[in-house]
């Protein structure tokens, strides 16, 4: 059997694969409910995979390729979607790493996320972060929040993603997505520009950089909507993160920029169901009161935890709260709760209270 890519991204549409990954000398590998599984069948030589490539690269990816050894792209292939395709070098033949792209924004209840990440898209303006590490369903997140403007709200959304996961079809909004290395040369490029389109809501697929985080802040204080990603995994070290990037004669003015236009952070983790039929979402939420600001003006990001673990009246959740909740409804194991815990006391104490 000769392996094409359409063969496989088929075989990957039809079992239901989050991922893909071709490696030199194995059969094609699927992630599927997190676990990394072989796709029965004959291993791509280094051949193939060369073969494969080409295939999907224009000149100027080519000549991106060669210059850097790595590329991130995203392909629509008719009848199968729109795929992110990661491809690198490995004892200098190509492999990639492919992410399958949603082909419809789920529902709020099928995503698993709070009520209050919906209500979050009704703000006006400041700035709204999605955080957790790489595969932990960022981008699904942000493409939901767009939606939900999108069907909602009369705006102007521009998004600059790399590269474009899922393309929104305008409704009540305007969406303008744009892709690094296709419509922009860079992030940084493009949010140099993106304030002269007269935008209300900004997404930033993700914040690299330092200039990045502080256009993202300007936009945020002068009166837009921006939601953007990070690879943080929780609340209080995203705010470490963003002001540490800085240099520190910088540092104070940024620490004021956040505590006035932060408005919320939402962290991810998917993890593995009890039944093992797949991944569950864990979600700290952290809506940021006078408190929250207060600390983060006093460089105390620390206090912040105990003001969310309060802050049930704001619909603030920690990690540890999620992680304990759905152990109790038997979503996920005793295990993969205490391990994924910033504190396993909390969860074995909730333990040992509901066992007594």
């Amino acid at each position: 059997m000769g392996w094409t890519l359409e063969k496989i991204l088929k075989a990957a549409r039809r079992l239901k694969a989050s991922d893909v990954h071709l490696i030199t000398n194995m059969a094609p590998l699927l992630r599927i409910g997190g676990e990394i599984r072989p796709v029965e069948g004959e291993a791509l030589d280094a051949e193939q995979l060369q073969q494969i490539t080409s295939s999907i690269l224009n000149e100027r990816h080519r000549e991106e390729l060669d210059r850097e050894w790595q590329l991130c792209l995203s392909k629509n292939l008719p009848d199968l979607g729109r795929f992110r395709i990661s491809i690198y070098f490995h004892s200098g033949v190509p492999e990639m790493a492919i992410r399958l792209c949603e082909t419809e924004v789920r529902s709020r209840e099928a995503l698993q996320l709070p009520p209050v990440v919906e209500e979050l898209t009704r703000l006006p303006n400041g700035l709204i972060l999605v955080t957790g590490q790489t595969g932990m369903g960022k981008t699904t997140t942000l493409n939901f929040m767009v939606d939900c403007i999108n069907r909602q709200r009369r705006s102007k959304i521009v998004t600059i993603e790399d590269p474009i996961e899922f393309v929104h079809q305008n409704q009540r909004s305007i969406v303008v997505q744009q892709e690094v290395m296709t419509d922009v040369k860079s992030y940084r490029e493009a949010l140099i520009h993106v304030l002269r389109q007269d935008p209300d809501v900004i997404v930033i697929g993700e914040m690299r950089s330092l200039e990045t985080i502080e256009t993202a802040l300007t936009a945020a204080e002068t009166g837009h909507l921006v939601i953007a990603t990070l690879h943080t995994p929780d609340s209080v070290q995203t705010i470490q993160r963003i002001y540490s990037v800085f240099p520190g004669e910088q540092q104070n003015a940024i620490i004021t920029q956040i505590a006035n236009c932060l408005q919320a952070i939402i962290s991810q983790r998917l993890l593995p169901r009890a039944d093992g039929q797949g991944q569950v979402l864990a979600t700290e939420i952290c809506v940021v009161n006078h408190a929250i600001r207060n600390h983060i003006r006093e460089r105390e990001a620390q206090h912040i935890y105990s003001v969310i673990q309060t802050g049930r009246k704001l619909h603030m959740q920690t990690m540890d709260n999620a992680l304990t909740e759905l152990y109790q409804r038997g979503e996920i194991s005793y295990d993969i709760a205490v391990s994924n815990a910033k504190e396993p006391t909390y969860i074995r104490n909730n333990e040992a209270k509901s066992s007594s």
